[in-house]
């Protein structure tokens, strides 16, 4: 089974915020922090559940500053271009 990874960069005193909402809704998405510092993080998202965490994510832009990243820190952008999602 493949998940989705979704990297972006939250403000770093609401890691642990997001991390809670998203264990709220069962199976959807594990978060991974990459860096704490720079807020930046990976959601791991199942299969099928997709628009369930970009209305979670989107809803929680409204109340906590949330950007897509294109790809992990330290990573170029691959050959066909990121979008901040990619098939694991």
């Amino acid at each position: 089974m493949e998940t989705v990874r979704r990297y972006l960069r939250v403000d770093r005193r609401k890691i642990a915020f997001l991390r809670f909402i998203l264990e709220g809704y069962d199976g959807i998405a594990l978060m991974e922090t990459l860096d704490a510092k720079k807020g930046a993080v990976v959601l791991y998202i199942a299969p099928g559940c997709e628009p369930d965490v970009d209305f979670v994510v989107n809803e929680m832009r409204r109340q906590v500053l949330i950007e897509d990243m294109e790809s992990a820190p330290g990573r170029s952008r691959g050959p066909s271009g990121s979008t901040g999602h990619e098939a694991v």
